[in-house]
């Protein structure tokens, strides 16, 4: 399919015409085009890397209130970044932020794409987001949202990374590349939305050969989704919902993070000797069962099974560590089931 010819001066003009007049009013989008404090701009893209903005408002919020300044981001113990990071998931990201900021506070705000680019965390999309909206520097963004779009608009069904790419190029006003970046993002996010797109509101819909064609929703076609793996793992809360035995986790998932005492199930392996390997890692008495809680965690499935246990080890207050939504879960089965909120679970075997 092709595009129905357009100039590209008419199409720049038209979406920002459109942006001008309808743009979200996002807190990070404060001062004018290419000189906004490039700070809440880059936390911002960090954010909402794996965020949708609606949720990330809120987070905002709370990150930008425990550190201000990237000064003060660097001078934060990595233990507080990480609690004012809970619920964001992906904490990989909050570990590169606070990294980077220690970088920046010395050597100060890079002003170009490199310079964005070269700091931990920050790639292709970050680099061109916050070098257009913060430096006003002429980099194309590509993003979910950019790839809908010019998808769309060009009729291509199976857009690869280098076309989206060459195309946001092409397209990019010289003159505004913040404003124009912005403006293709919101226009995906808020019209030209996967499943129920706004075609009659689109300042581009006069252009659009998926419109032209009768079915923008064919474009882009589904990617091929990664199969989900399901993953069975025990845990033990030794304590209470205020104070318990607390561990900090390794690995990319969920690394830096506190949580409770915890041990994949193996292939081979019975939930029951897998709970007597990890109490006896801790020198524990397992104890009743309090219950199972599920959480999807990029691509798996967790399901945990969590077991009171008992064991002279020094316990922490739960409140102040940064805990993941898995841990977050694993705590309420106790306090539910103090206040009688669902009955104890049957014993294991049990036809109940």
């Amino acid at each position: 399919m092709t595009a129905v010819p357009a100039s590209v001066p008419d199409l720049r003009a038209a979406l920002l015409a459109w942006f001008d007049a309808s743009g979200r009013a996002l807190p990070w989008r404060l001062g004018p085009e290419g000189q906004r404090d490039p700070y809440r701009v880059w936390v911002a893209e960090i954010l909402l890397q794996q965020t949708q903005v609606a949720r990330g408002l809120h987070y905002y919020a709370r990150f930008l209130t425990a550190f201000p300044t990237v000064q003060a981001l660097a001078d934060a113990p990595l233990e507080d970044v990480l609690k004012a990071w809970e619920g964001c998931g992906y904490y990989a990201r909050a570990r590169n932020l606070h990294r980077a900021a220690t970088l920046v506070a010395q050597q100060g705000f890079p002003t170009t794409y490199g310079g964005w680019l070269a700091l931990p965390g920050v790639g292709p999309y970050t680099a061109a987001a916050v070098s257009s909206l913060a430096c006003g520097e002429a980099r194309a963004v590509n993003d979910g949202n950019v790839r809908r779009v010019l998808a769309r608009l060009y009729g291509e069904a199976r857009p690869t990374d280098a076309w989206i790419q060459a195309r946001a190029d092409a397209l990019l006003a010289p003159q505004r590349p913040g404003a124009w970046n912005e403006a293709v993002m919101d226009l995906g996010a808020t019209v030209c939305t996967p499943r129920a797109p706004r075609c009659p509101e689109c300042p581009l819909a006069a252009h659009c050969a998926a419109r032209a064609g009768g079915t923008p929703t064919a474009f882009p076609a589904p990617k091929v989704r990664t199969a989900v793996r399901g993953v069975q793992a025990v845990a033990v809360l030794i304590g209470d919902g205020q104070e318990a035995v607390l561990e900090r986790r390794e690995g990319t998932l969920l690394g830096g993070l506190m949580g409770l005492p915890m041990r994949e199930i193996g292939q081979d392996e019975t939930l029951q000797a897998a709970l007597a390997t990890l109490c006896a890692r801790l020198g524990a008495r397992p104890g009743e069962l309090l219950g199972q809680v599920s959480h999807s965690m990029t691509h798996r499935q967790i399901t945990l099974h969590v077991y009171a246990a008992a064991a002279p080890l020094p316990q922490q207050r739960v409140a102040g560590a940064a805990l993941s939504r898995l841990d977050h879960k694993a705590l309420e089965l106790l306090r539910a089931r103090q206040e009688g909120l669902f009955a104890a679970p049957p014993p294991e075997g049990s036809s109940v």
